[in-house]
């Protein structure tokens, strides 16, 4: 196998990578929880980006249950969004996987 070829392939992968994460910035995941009530939007880098609270669900007398349907919003949106990083940079790698290769991981 060709050195130089496999260091310009692992290059180009790489420049795809980081083309591809900028993109992923972009890109968002919106999950609801508590039938729409709580709302949480994630981008492709895994970053909550803003989360939307209906008036409805803010009981003073229940701050526990408000909690619980953020946290859980927030946990679903951050794993959407790592979920659709993942799935972009396999598009990217072909399920390598990083394979020892800098920078790929």
């Amino acid at each position: 196998m060709n050195l130089n070829k496999l260091m310009k392939q692992a290059q180009k992968m790489q420049e795809q990578m980081a083309k591809t994460q900028a993109e992923l910035e972009q890109k968002t995941v919106e999950v609801s929880a508590g039938g729409g009530k709580v709302k949480v939007t994630a981008n492709g880098a895994g970053d909550v980006i803003a989360i939307k609270i209906d008036k409805e669900v803010v009981d003073p007398n229940d701050v526990e249950f408000l909690e619980e349907m953020v946290l859980s919003a927030v946990k679903q949106a951050i794993e959407q969004g790592k979920a659709l990083a993942q799935s972009e940079m396999t598009k990217i790698t072909g399920g390598l996987g990083g394979m020892a290769i800098p920078g790929l991981q």
